[in-house]
């Protein structure tokens, strides 16, 4: 809950506990807690907006009302039967107001570390060369939506980009691919994020390096603000991709709107396959990168994109993906894959070849009951894919009380979302450590390594490897 939340919830709870057990039924102390509790409501509605998760809270005024409208008719009872009831009915009112925001708040984002203000813009990218395979109009052509996040000059009064754009829409998708309602997402379009909109780019550095993000199947391209911000508070321009009808929804400038269509990611044969389609679109991304360089109508990036230093990361599919264009497409200099399973074409026993990480939840809370005969074959198939990509001096990292949403911003979205023990604020701060260390030395290429030890010694908990 923030600020206003609690002020609510406790002014507004204390006045009632005051009234129903103690004594305040006289009319000029009836008149003026009245005027506080609907004021408080009116103040939390102005400065964080209306959601659901608070409905218990804004009904405190109502409640006191009607307790003061019932009370007066009748000689109030000071029996501890009658004290108990209502101390009973109060905590449990508590409890529920209390309950719905922590369980499903309006989140925040921890402001990016780095010398740079950031911002951000949205482009819509046609391939013409490519079919689009999930619909039905042969002439239909491939359509990405990409979000570029960058160093930008310092913004003054300028406007703060919403979290995530089309929040109905994209919930809907949500819905879909996790099997929670709509609505409970609905909170996520009060969230602002640290980037400005259309501001300049920085002219601290003539050019600036470039990082590719794409998200887990059924994410979305917003899905790990917490990094892509602090990436670009450092010096890189960041983009992230919409893999339009694998993403949760993508929704085009007219209004189309590409919703999540279904994939069987426990089949590893179709996922291979299916990933074809994923690395099309990062290659597209990069042609388009380098035309942004040469010409951008915005006038934002022309000539100040380096194109020689890019590299990329990804989370769970995306992460494979990441890892597939490392080994495929030479503009990729390095990757991180975030608790991907590596689908795809099989790696050489010799490994990738160039600077791989490969970031992985902690598995030890897995139950037993997981444990048959197709997990294990599977199991073995990803420790094999897993072995070979990082051969040759590919570096992984394990980071405990972690599951596979804790490398997005979902474990921000609820409690319920996360693992046992799991500080989600903490996790993201090593996930930044480490991906700016890597990125800073094997694309920027301005740290010899040193970085990543002394992380790995400042985190020892952190299970971080060199192969």
């Amino acid at each position: 809950m923030n600020f206003w939340d609690i002020v609510l919830i406790v002014v507004n709870f204390g006045i009632l506990s005051r009234v129903m057990l103690v004594n305040g039924k006289t009319k000029r102390w009836a008149a003026f807690a009245s005027v506080i509790a609907f004021s408080l409501v009116i103040v939390q509605l102005i400065a964080v907006g209306f959601r659901w998760q608070m409905v218990p809270a804004y009904l405190s005024p109502v409640i006191l009302i009607m307790y003061y409208q019932f009370a007066g008719r009748k000689k109030s009872s000071k029996s501890w039967i009658s004290i108990s009831f209502k101390t009973m009915m109060l905590i449990i009112y508590l409890s529920v107001a209390v309950a719905l925001p922590s369980l499903l708040p309006v989140i925040s984002f921890e402001k990016p570390t780095g010398p740079f203000t950031v911002g951000t813009t949205l482009y819509h990218w046609v391939d013409q060369k490519r079919d689009e395979p999930n619909t039905k109009d042969p002439n239909d052509r491939r359509e990405l939506m990409v979000q570029i996040w960058y160093p930008a000059e310092e913004t003054g009064e300028g406007k703060r980009a919403p979290y995530i754009r089309n929040i109905n829409e994209i919930a809907e998708g949500l819905e879909k691919a996790l099997s929670i309602p709509a609505f409970a997402f609905s909170q996520l379009g009060l969230v602002k994020s640290h980037a400005y909109e259309e501001a300049r780019l920085s002219n601290s550095e003539s050019r600036y390096p470039v990082l590719l993000f794409s998200h887990g199947f059924s994410g979305f391209r917003n899905q790990n603000t917490f990094e892509v911000e602090s990436l670009a508070s450092q010096g890189y321009i960041v983009l992230g991709i919409d893999h339009s009808f694998d993403a949760a929804a993508t929704v085009y400038p007219d209004g189309r709107i590409a919703y999540l269509q279904s994939i069987d990611l426990n089949d590893f044969a179709k996922s291979d396959r299916h990933i074809e389609l994923w690395k099309k679109d990062v290659a597209f991304v990069l042609d388009q990168v380098e035309k942004l360089n040469q010409s951008d109508e915005a006038d934002l990036f022309t000539g100040r994109i380096d194109t020689s230093r890019i590299g990329m990361f990804g989370h769970s599919y995306g992460g494979a993906t990441a890892a597939q264009m490392l080994a495929e497409d030479s503009r990729i200099k390095a990757a991180i894959n975030m608790d991907g399973t590596l689908y795809g074409s099989v790696f050489p026993d010799s490994g990738i070849g160039k600077p791989f990480l490969l970031m992985s939840a902690d598995n030890s809370e897995e139950s037993d009951e997981d444990s048959n005969e197709d997990f294990d074959e599977d199991s073995q198939e990803v420790e094999a894919r897993d072995k070979r990509a990082l051969a040759g001096g590919g570096m992984s990292m394990v980071i405990p009380h972690t599951n596979h949403m804790s490398f997005t911003d979902f474990s921000l979205f609820s409690p319920l979302l996360r693992s046992n023990g799991e500080n989600p604020r903490q996790v993201h701060r090593i996930i930044n450590e480490f991906s700016l260390a890597f990125f800073d030395r094997y694309v920027k290429q301005i740290d010899d390594g040193s970085t990543l030890s002394k992380l790995a010694a400042k985190y020892p908990e952190v299970d971080f490897q060199v192969n």
